[in-house]
């Protein structure tokens, strides 16, 4: 047993509450980190697993990484994160979201939820309809709030801009190879934005027809899905989910950068150092893709407007640059600066 559970992952949480509804096939999980520094503020991620218990593991990883990621991002908000176990079908009704909603509703304000993988803004309406503690929704233009996507895929975009800068010293991303994996809301949106630069974009996608159709549309090349991170690149960006960045993959690295936005890229802690001691820069994954939070947590703050969210967002390079100084002046990786300074920052320190 690890820290009294037996789940490793498990990081002095807060509470880790599971849900299950029969009459309309529920069954969640809700971790909360920490509240530290306000409501524990995180997507719900709609998802097949194999095993309840690898439900559990993503929820604690995740809720993790949300309190480090709002924290670094200077966001009045605490880390949680849900998971809603789908079938093999992915069925999903407006019955079992609005008993997640219920189910969101009897923790009190403990827990903010906002979009995921495999949800959708429109699901976020229907949970609303059962508890206040949601954000997400469609807003009017020019307001903070709605999909956080393109807000992800802008800050993960400044983010690889930094890197390349910092470990290739390029001051723009013309003729920059970039390997994305997952095009997807956020690494669609990234591959466009550096498209637009003059990039030179190998895509890849579990959807591959989404990838040809992507490559053809940029002008990139692209691969099948499994192929991507072995692919010569200066950059190689990670989109998808997480947990691919362990001993075998990253031995097989051929780039000088990991730069990407899914989350809980590293399977292991130990991961980041493998990759500090290849030379590869890497910029953490819960500082580099906070444009999302950011945005749906000023709107749930009612704080702010579509330019508020922009300047912040615009900041993430900044932090990167923190990570990456602390990180050659101590000779540890950033994952672990990062780590440090998120914990000192939610009181864990």
């Amino acid at each position: 047993m690890t820290n009294g559970w037996g789940f490793p992952d498990f990081d002095a949480h807060e509470g880790v509450h599971l849900f299950t509804d029969p009459a309309s096939g529920l069954r969640a999980v809700i971790a909360i980190h920490s509240t530290a520094l306000g409501p524990a503020g995180g997507g719900a991620r709609f998802w097949h697993y194999a095993d309840s218990d690898d439900a559990i593991t993503d929820a604690l990883r995740l809720s993790r990484g949300m309190s480090f990621k709002n924290a670094m991002a200077g966001l009045p908000m605490g880390g949680g994160k849900a998971v809603v176990l789908a079938d093999p079908q992915r069925t999903k009704s407006d019955a079992l979201l609005k008993a997640f909603g219920r189910a969101i509703d009897s923790l009190g304000g403990r827990y903010v939820t906002a979009e995921d993988v495999g949800m959708s803004d429109r699901d976020m309406v229907t949970i609303s309809n059962e508890t206040k503690f949601v954000t997400g929704l469609p807003v009017a233009s020019g307001r903070a709030g709605g999909n956080p996507g393109p807000s992800t895929a802008l800050g993960v975009y400044l983010g690889v801009r930094a890197a390349a800068k910092r470990a290739l010293g390029a001051d723009g991303m013309k003729g920059v190879h970039v390997a994305i994996q997952g095009v997807g809301s956020v690494g669609g949106g990234l591959a466009e934005l550096l498209a637009r630069d003059g990039a030179r974009l190998t895509i890849a996608d579990v959807d591959a027809g989404r990838a040809a159709t992507l490559a053809d549309k940029l002008g990139a090349q692209h691969v099948d899905a499994d192929a991507i991170l072995g692919v010569e690149a200066d950059i190689v960006s990670p989109n998808a989910l997480g947990a691919i960045l362990h001993e075998k993959s990253i031995a097989g690295l051929r780039t000088k950068v990991v730069a990407g936005g899914a989350n809980n890229q590293l399977a292991t802690r130990e991961d980041g150092w493998r990759l500090h001691a290849r030379g590869i820069t890497y910029a953490p994954d819960y500082v580099i893709n906070a444009g999302g939070i950011i945005n749906v947590c000023l709107e749930y703050m009612g704080q702010g407007d579509r330019a508020e969210v922009e300047a912040r967002i615009h900041k993430i390079p900044d932090r990167l640059n923190e990570v990456w100084d602390e990180s050659e002046r101590s000779g540890e990786p950033a994952s672990a600066v990062a780590d440090m300074i998120a914990r000192r920052l939610i009181g864990r320190g």
